[in-house]
């Protein structure tokens, strides 16, 4: 038994080395942002009334289904509100950093022949999993551990170290489970992409549920990981067996995941694949076929996530109205100030939450050529009658074409689902347009892409970070009371708030054309430049 962990040890320090300066970027961010939210909160709101009447803003089922229930409501402090807004979004990005380092050094090594080399010497045959993820457990728990000393270290009046060492744990708990789900998934599937589609998915799946069951049921939440890890309440109650239930769940679920790479060969997986086609369809004979072809399926896959996202928070418009109903202090304010009715006041908000998820797939389509690039298959692509712009074009255009897409999905979602619930319909019209006016912010995104794929191919990750920093100042902006030239840093805080604002067309042609040259530069680059593999 012994011999199938032989050289475990070995194998961790090789990835340590691979990652010395991916991963403590990542722990020093959570722990930075974390700790640096909390400074935020206090000096913003030190006042006990401020902070109550954030409080009950916050309790509306909108709230609710982005950040969860606010359990610290009836004593809203610096902590309370820390861990109410800031713990499943922060979750949920800790999530996806573990679903990224599994895959890349799990199906993404066995799929670039890495791991081959690895076996070749004398290891044992569970040695690199095993390795994965006693090194991603090492992660969360620095992550954890650093997280949770640092916010207590501010000597913030309600952030004791108990409710920092439990707000960190749940992060690093979260982080367990989905690496190894995403350990699970690496043995089901046969290439990478697969195996981060898989994760990803099930990541918004989850947060979805959650989203729902917060709102309408307890015990629907309570399936989610993200659900009963909001349960903690850190600097409220301090319960620690949703931590417990997450280790004990990553456990389970890594040990399914050692056993499954036991018994299946190497360069397979337990889901079955198709036979391809003896002949190519007329599709393939273009770069852009080829584009849809290797990543119609995460595609598709991302316009059923976001369109049932858009669904979830549909269905909570209704509640948003019943919510509000008693409150005409409130909805006096809200007529005589803006005009609107209280749902158009949110959509919004919540347009603008989903448009910076309609980027991802966007993004990741672009991405794709540096991708084949890195793998040697570009090389093939262009060595035939094609030139290099046909080849970024048409990654360009079907990464616009799924910017259209999704935005529209998300829009009709929110539309069609609220609705069903509002006891006046809004048109459908005004959902897709809150939606749709992110369009020429998303194209800036690509065209920012495009540019660092032609100029600078080594850092075009950095695009991740900029979409990262659009989010935070989106989804906190207002709370942070940041001043409005740091939303104007990002392409979305030039974009109306529709139908609140009024929608300056000049605005968005200008955008559409910096993205246009954005996208045209780096083209240009991507022509100019060798190749890298």
């Amino acid at each position: 038994m012994s011999q199938l962990f032989d050289h475990t040890w070995s194998l961790i320090r090789f990835i340590l080395r691979r990652d010395r300066v991916r991963l403590p970027i990542w722990i020093l961010s959570f722990v930075f942002v974390s700790a640096g939210i909390v400074l935020v909160f206090d000096n913003l709101y030190g006042d006990d009334i401020e902070r109550q009447a954030i409080a009950e803003t916050m309790e509306n089922p909108a709230m609710v289904a982005m950040v969860g229930p606010n359990y610290g409501g009836a004593d809203y402090t610096t902590g309370a509100m820390t861990a109410h807004e800031m713990l499943v979004m922060t979750a949920a990005i800790v999530a996806l950093m573990n679903i990224l380092l599994v895959s890349r050094h799990t199906r993404g090594d066995e799929e670039e022949g890495r791991l081959e080399l690895v076996r070749a010497l004398p290891v044992g045959q569970l040695s690199s999993l095993t390795a994965v993820l006693l090194v991603l457990t090492i992660v969360n728990a620095l992550l954890a551990v650093l997280t949770g000393v640092s916010m207590a270290a501010l000597q913030v009046e309600s952030v004791d170290l108990h409710g920092s060492l439990l707000f960190g744990a749940a992060l690093g708990a979260t982080g367990l489970f989905f690496a190894a789900l995403t350990a699970v998934f690496a043995q089901l599937t046969q290439n990478a992409r697969a195996t981060t589609g898989l994760s990803i998915a099930a990541l918004l799946v989850f947060y979805m549920i959650r989203a729902i069951g917060d709102v309408m049921s307890e015990a629907l939440a309570l399936t989610s990981p993200l659900g009963w890890i909001l349960r903690a309440k850190p600097f409220v109650e301090n319960l620690w067996w949703p931590v417990l239930l997450s280790v004990g769940l990553a456990v389970a679920l890594s040990l399914l995941a050692l056993y499954l790479n036991s018994i299946r060969d190497h360069d397979s997986g337990f889901l079955p694949t198709r036979a391809g086609r003896t002949q190519a369809p007329a599709t393939l004979r273009g770069p852009f076929g080829l584009a849809w072809r290797l990543q119609r399926t995460g595609l598709i896959a991302w316009a059923v996530a976001l369109f049932i996202l858009g669904i979830s928070y549909g269905s909570v418009l209704g509640e948003i109205e019943r919510f509000f109903e008693g409150i005409d202090l409130f909805q006096q304010l809200i007529v005589e100030q803006e005009g609107f009715s209280l749902i158009e006041l949110f959509i919004p908000v919540l347009s603008s939450v989903m448009a910076i998820l309609a980027s991802i797939p966007a993004i990741m389509v672009m991405l794709k050529v540096k991708t084949e690039e890195k793998n040697g298959r570009m090389e093939h692509v262009i060595g035939r009658s094609v030139s290099r712009w046909r080849v970024a074009f048409s990654y360009w255009l079907l990464a616009a074409l799924t910017a259209i897409t999704m935005l529209f999905l998300t829009g009709i979602g929110l539309g069609l689902a609220g609705n069903a619930v509002l006891a006046e319909d809004l048109p459908l019209g005004t959902y897709i347009g809150a939606s749709f006016v992110y369009l020429p912010a998303v194209l800036i995104m690509i065209g920012l892409a495009l540019a660092f794929i032609g100029f600078l191919p080594n850092f075009a990750s950095v695009i991740w970070l900029y979409l990262g920093l659009s989010f935070f100042v989106v989804y906190l902006g207002e709370l942070l009371q940041l001043p409005d030239w740091v939303e104007k840093l990002t392409p979305y805080g030039h974009i109306p708030a529709i139908p609140l604002d009024e929608v300056n067309y000049g605005v968005l042609a200008l955008m559409i054309a910096i993205a246009v040259l954005l996208s045209v530069a780096g083209a240009y680059g991507f022509r100019r430049r060798d190749l890298k593999t």
